[in-house]
């Protein structure tokens, strides 16, 4: 089928665009390249040069008739939504208005795949692994638009017939993740460890995080764009792991003696995060399948071998 994806010269955009035509599908990317890299996209792909929240948005979806939008396309720094929460109206919530009311244009759309959070979804509370029968509580700008959008997304459904599935990701981590972005722990570790620098952890390093391996989150996608089913999903591993264990698991992989670091702790950060994973497994059968060991090991495998460009 045709099939749009904004941000897919981003890390998880661009894995899911090489799945996509993997498969066959025809494939548009639309990305602005704020923070996506052109060396990700796939040289298959249909390209726009393009933000999610230009009007001309229209013309490509006139042109390619996507069937189904996968829109991951987004400002995704916690810090920088919390510095000018403006920038996340603008680009989050306006933005992903915009391709919405394109997307309705299209006489053969079947869904919209939208990549929420599940990470600071919920905010602080004490149910873990946490279900999506918990009312969210975002306690961040970032957090916040991603739920608007999704708010957005049943009003557009009740009114308009719009298909639509909200995937809650954890901390997806793996190959081609921007060392250099707030979110990435994994790759921030690694690659300071093959920079010869000391990771700095933030405070006490027992904050916990539901790490998701990027190829379980194509597969949670892929296996949306065959299912019929739709709403809101948890996309995680419901398994708690520490950044002081993230830490000594790359240190291990590793093979280096690097000394552990701790830093003033990060305001407003939450203590813990873990998703529960059962609405999607009973949904449509997926499950996470690979350990964080294996994940790390795979992760920093790539950032070794593709040091000089990272």
């Amino acid at each position: 089928m045709n099939v749009m994806v904004t941000g897919g010269c981003g890390f998880i955009g661009s894995h899911l665009t090489d799945k996509l035509i993997e498969m066959g599908h025809s494939v548009c990317v639309v990305d602005n390249l704020s923070t996506g890299d052109i060396k990700n996209l796939n040289s298959k792909a249909h390209f726009y040069r393009m933000d999610i929240r230009d009007e001309k948005i229209r013309t490509v979806f006139e042109k390619e008739q996507p069937e189904t939008v996968f829109h991951l396309a987004a400002q995704i720094n916690v810090r920088k939504s919390e510095e000018d929460p403006f920038l996340d109206i603008d680009v989050n919530i306006k933005g992903s208005v915009n391709v919405i009311k394109n997307f309705l244009t299209v006489e053969k759309r079947k869904k919209f795949i939208f990549a929420s959070t599940g990470g600071v979804m919920y905010g602080d509370i004490d149910i873990f692994p946490t279900p999506e029968t918990i009312e969210p509580f975002p306690l961040c700008p970032y957090g916040i638009s991603k739920l608007t959008v999704e708010k957005y997304m049943v009003y557009f459904s009740a009114f308009y017939n719009l298909k639509f599935v909200a995937l809650r990701y954890g901390n997806v981590y793996g190959p081609r993740q921007n060392a250099y972005a707030e979110a990435g722990v994994i790759a921030i570790f690694s690659t300071s460890i093959l920079e010869g620098k000391t990771p700095m952890i933030f405070g006490d390093g027992e904050q916990t995080r539901d790490f998701v391996y990027i190829e379980d989150v194509i597969k949670a996608n892929i296996t949306m764009l065959e299912s019929p089913v739709t709403g809101i999903f948890n996309v995680g591993t419901g398994k708690e792991t520490s950044v002081n264990q993230i830490f000594e698991y790359i240190r291990k992989v590793s093979g280096k003696d690097v000394k552990k670091v701790h830093t003033d702790p990060r305001k407003g950060e939450i203590k813990r995060s873990c998703l529960c994973p059962d609405k999607i497994a009973q949904a449509t059968g997926w499950k996470a399948k690979v350990s964080i060991e294996e994940g790390i090991k795979k992760t920093f495998t790539w950032f070794k071998e593709n040091a000089r460009s990272v």
